[in-house]
C-alpha cells in the first residue's frame, strides 16, 4: 500500500500508518490497483487528511487540477455523496482512460465533469464563465504550481479552500539549487516560488503540513 514521506521518527510514522483503516468496496479497489501498479494517486495519510476535511467543510463546488486516473474525484464523491459538483481537469489521454473506467466502475459518471484539456487552457475558461469553487485541490505537474495558482486564487469563494499536494518534494525543496540535478532546477525554483507566494498572499490564512509529501493549505479570508 501507497505511504506519505513521512517526516517523523519512522516508528512513529510506523505507528501512525498503522492506525489508518484501510478502504473497502470498489473505491479501495481502484485504491490498490494504482499503489500496486505504481500510478501517482494520493497516500493513505493524505486520504484520511482530505476525508476528514470535506466532511467538517462540505463543501457544494469542488475543482481538481490533476485528475489522474480519478481516484481522488471519486473519494471526494463518496465523501459528499449527493451534496456537490465535481469538476476534474486532466490532459494525458491514458490517465482520462483509465478515470472513465474507474468511474464507470463506481457507478459516478454522472457525478463528476470530466474535462480532458491542460489546465492552463481550462483554468482561463472556467474563470471566463465565472465558475467559482467552494474546495480546491491541485495535484498536478509540481512545476506548473507557480503558473496555476493565480487562477485557483480568482476562482475560490470566499471562505473557500486550496489544498495543494507534494509541495515539499522529498525534502528538497530546503537544498540549494546546486545540489539539485540539473533537469529538476526549474521544479525546484517554481515550488519554492510557489510556496513562497502562497504563504505570504493577501486574503489567506495558509500553513504548510508535513502529511504525505507535503500539504499546503490556504484558505481565503476575503
Amino acid at each position: 500500500m501507497g505511504k506519505g514521506l513521512g517526516f517523523v521518527d519512522k516508528k512513529l510514522q510506523d505507528y501512525l500508518d498503522g492506525l489508518l483503516p484501510e478502504m473497502g468496496g470498489l473505491l479501495g479497489q481502484v485504491q490498490r490497483r494504482a499503489y500496486d501498479e505504481g500510478l501517482p494517486i494520493i497516500s493513505p495519510d493524505v486520504v484520511s487528511f482530505l476525508s476528514t476535511l470535506l466532511v467538517a467543510k462540505r463543501p457544494s463546488r469542488v475543482l481538481e487540477i490533476g485528475c489522474g486516473v480519478g481516484f481522488s474525484a471519486a473519494l471526494f464523491t463518496e465523501i459528499l455523496a449527493g451534496y456537490v459538483t465535481i469538476t476534474t481537469i486532466e490532459r494525458y489521454d491514458y490517465m482520462i482512460k483509465r478515470a472513465k473506467i474507474n468511474f464507470a466502475k463506481l457507478g459516478i459518471t454522472d457525478k463528476i465533469h470530466l474535462i480532458n484539456e491542460d489546465a492552463a487552457l481550462a483554468l482561463p475558461k472556467l474563470i471566463s464563465d465565472n465558475k467559482r469553487f467552494d474546495f480546491i485541490f491541485m495535484d498536478c505537474g509540481k512545476s506548473r504550481y507557480l503558473h496555476f495558482y493565480p487562477y485557483c486564487v480568482n476562482l475560490l469563494n470566499t471562505n473557500g479552500i486550496l489544498v495543494v499536494d507534494d509541495v515539499l518534494q522529498n525534502g528538497t525543496v530546503a537544498w540549494n539549487r546546486t545540489d539539485i540535478v540539473k533537469r529538476q532546477r526549474t521544479t525546484h525554483r517554481n515550488m519554492n516560488e510557489f510556496l513562497t507566494k502562497a504563504m505570504s498572499a493577501q486574503g489567506f490564512r495558509s500553513c504548510i503540513l508535513p502529511i504525505g509529501d507535503g500539504l499546503l493549505l490556504s484558505v481565503k479570508e476575503k
